[in-house]
């Protein structure tokens, strides 16, 4: 026996053997157990209504369009399993593409985005200037119409005819997705940073760090953890709108479609391609809704400041 067991003596072990007891003979009220196998039953009988309306929603819509007098024509050419399967590894081949500009174009968006919200929140009088040039860049690029800077960056830097400036159309392609999407995520920065509560700002400076130091080791990671959902859903936009770059006549999965469609007249290779996009888009886009309902509960909690 310890030395603590020994002191504690057998009085105080009485409590505890009761608590025991208690817990070993404890049985639910009878009300307690109406309320749970009510709530068991509701939950049975919200999900069959659920599966029921959704199934007679799915028939209803089945059936009106199996049944219009456009059906036969419109499956031969949408829904045309030969061309399908002829379509299926060409565009595979064009996606990959896609997945290079999305990493490759993510990653300089996030890094100038930053760089933009930055500049927007510099104090002082003497960063007027970088503060003017970067508001009038996200005024600019957020208003411009991405096919328009998709047009011009492809078309119009070539035309310039600059020694040592590339003229490959997915080069050019991806600047100016780069473009656009640094105005937008720079002001989903440019939030976080301003989100952050004046306080966190003066008990930095307060405890001697400077104002570059606050920036960086305070500020920053606040602003990006909270900003983290708004990021992915700029993420999941930027993978769709990589296909844009079909435009400059970059062999993607759309523009491998769109060769395919032109040799036969039927528009399946379309919805191939449309239909990839959509399975690569879902899995991010739940992934995104759970790191949002995440980032609530912890800020529910208290675990966010």
């Amino acid at each position: 026996m310890s030395a603590g067991e020994a002191a504690a003596g057998p009085g105080d072990a009485v409590p505890s053997l009761v608590k025991d007891a208690a817990r070993d003979t404890y049985t639910p009220s009878a009300r307690r157990l109406e309320r749970e196998r009510f709530k068991r039953t509701r939950a049975r009988r919200a999900t069959a209504v659920a599966a029921g309306s959704t199934l007679i929603t799915g028939v209803v819509l089945f059936l009106a369009v199996v049944n219009s007098p456009g059906w036969p024509r419109t499956r031969e050419t949408f829904l045309n399993g030969h061309y399908a399967r002829e379509a299926l590894p060409k565009v595979l081949d064009g996606l990959w593409l896609n997945l290079r500009l999305l990493v490759v174009c993510g990653a300089a968006v996030l890094v100038l985005g930053l760089l933009i919200a930055v500049a927007r929140t510099l104090r002082g009088p003497v960063f007027f200037p970088l503060r003017a040039l970067a508001t009038a860049y996200t005024d600019f690029f957020r208003g411009l119409p991405l096919v328009i800077c998709l047009l011009m960056v492809v078309f119009g830097v070539p035309a310039l005819r600059l020694q040592g400036v590339t003229t490959d159309p997915v080069l050019l392609g991806g600047t100016a997705l780069v473009l656009t999407y640094s105005a937008y995520v720079a002001e989903v920065f440019r939030a976080g940073i301003e989100s952050v509560h004046p306080s966190q700002r003066a008990a930095a400076r307060s405890l001697g760090l400077s104002a570059r130091q606050t920036l960086r080791f305070v500020i920053l990671p606040q602003a990006v953890r909270r900003v983290v959902p708004p990021l992915l859903n700029d993420l999941v936009s930027l993978q769709k709108d990589t296909g844009l770059v079909s435009i400059a006549g970059a062999v993607d999965a759309v523009y491998a479609a769109q060769i395919l469609s032109s040799k036969s007249f039927n528009y399946t290779p379309y919805v191939v391609a449309g239909l990839i996009f959509v399975a690569l888009t879902i899995p991010m886009t739940r992934f995104t809704d759970w790191v949002t309902a995440r980032t609530d509960r912890r800020r529910a909690q208290g675990g966010i400041v």
